[in-house]
């Protein structure tokens, strides 16, 4: 790890105005961070302590939504009564990911820019267009088990490792953020990027910006939704493919329907044409299984990870299933339901 200098700003303007040096980084959890720091992966001169920031609440929206800090503890969103009963697809999310001790830790800003776990990056000696802009990405023609079928580059097939972001896309959220140019709202399906040619630019935040808060929609999703997350251990692992689904049946017919897939992409895959189909639809398995076939139609395995095309139309259907059945994957006792 290389030698660095800690600040813990008392107010949102100072902390924006340290954040604008390109090698200062926020510090909140510090559950990513500082492992890539002892990884020599990230190695910024100043670490920006936030959790001074007053950005550690969940409250109310006036639109009747709900507005979780991004300084809220993983833990605490997952346990939180409003989030439990109104978002439960988010909670399960929540608690999918990592270990309890983590979660204790980890924040809901810094969950969302946590970074990639591909093993090529981590390795410093090894090419990674994402750590190393135009050095090569060693994954292609590598050992690629874990890396993405959809939405990839000839620059990058790294995948999103964060579990809650996948619910957060079903869930229509948005990412309000903070900066020098004032505060803006980031569309949850603006928020992240693909590799394309630029790899190294993960998400749509600017130089400096701090994110605040994410906040949810009112929603009616709670009755009929699952997240399903297939992994190779069952005990704490990340997903090889996740699904979280959310349904709204009325008189038996399908009338919303909202599908995201996890482990799969560099960001949450989210597919719109592919929801439409279920749109109107009774809730059954050959319905399910077409919408599978459609949002997949464009996977690509890249060798080791070719098992995961068939992996996730497996996992779709089931997690749909679950959903319209009303019977969630429990976060307990992890096996597949």
């Amino acid at each position: 790890m290389k030698p660095f200098s800690y600040a813990r700003p008392g107010d949102v303007t100072k902390a924006i105005a340290q954040g604008l040096s390109s090698d200062a980084k926020f510090l909140a959890g510090g559950t990513n961070l500082l492992d890539l720091m002892k990884e020599n992966v990230e190695r910024p001169k100043r670490l920006i302590d936030i959790n001074g920031l007053p950005f550690n609440r969940i409250e109310e929206t006036t639109a009747g939504g709900l507005r979780i800090g991004a300084l809220v503890r993983n833990s605490d969103a997952a346990y939180d009564a409003r989030i439990a009963s109104r978002y439960p697809l988010l909670a399960s999310a929540l608690l999918a990911g990592a270990s309890a001790q983590l979660r204790n830790a980890a924040t809901i800003g810094g969950n969302l820019l946590q970074r990639t776990r591909c093993c090529y990056f981590y390795d410093t000696a090894t090419a990674c267009n994402k750590r190393s802009p135009g050095s090569g990405c060693a994954a292609i023609g590598g050992f690629n088990r874990m890396h993405a079928i959809l939405g990839a580059s000839e620059h990058c097939i790294a995948t999103h490792p964060s579990d809650m972001s996948v619910a957060l896309a079903v869930l229509d959220a948005e990412v309000h953020v903070t900066g020098s140019g004032g505060e803006r709202i980031i569309p949850f399906s603006n928020f992240y990027h693909l590799p394309g040619d630029t790899p190294q630019i993960e998400t749509d935040l600017k130089a400096g910006e701090l994110i605040t808060a994410v906040v949810l929609p009112a929603e009616d999703l709670a009755a009929h939704h699952t997240y399903l997350k297939l992994r190779d251990r069952l005990s704490y692992a990340f997903a090889l493919v996740s699904v979280a689904a959310a349904l709204r049946i009325v008189d038996a017919q399908i009338n919303d329907a909202r599908i995201a897939l996890g482990g799969v992409a560099h960001k949450p895959w989210r597919d719109r044409e592919a929801e439409q189909l279920l749109i109107g639809e009774a809730p059954a398995e050959a319905t399910f299984a077409r919408a599978a076939q459609t949002l997949l139609r464009e996977a690509k395995g890249q060798g080791h990870n070719d098992f995961k095309i068939d992996l996730a139309r497996l996992a779709i259907v089931r997690a749909l299933k679950q959903a319209a059945a009303g019977t969630p994957q429990s976060q307990v006792d992890k096996r597949v339901a």
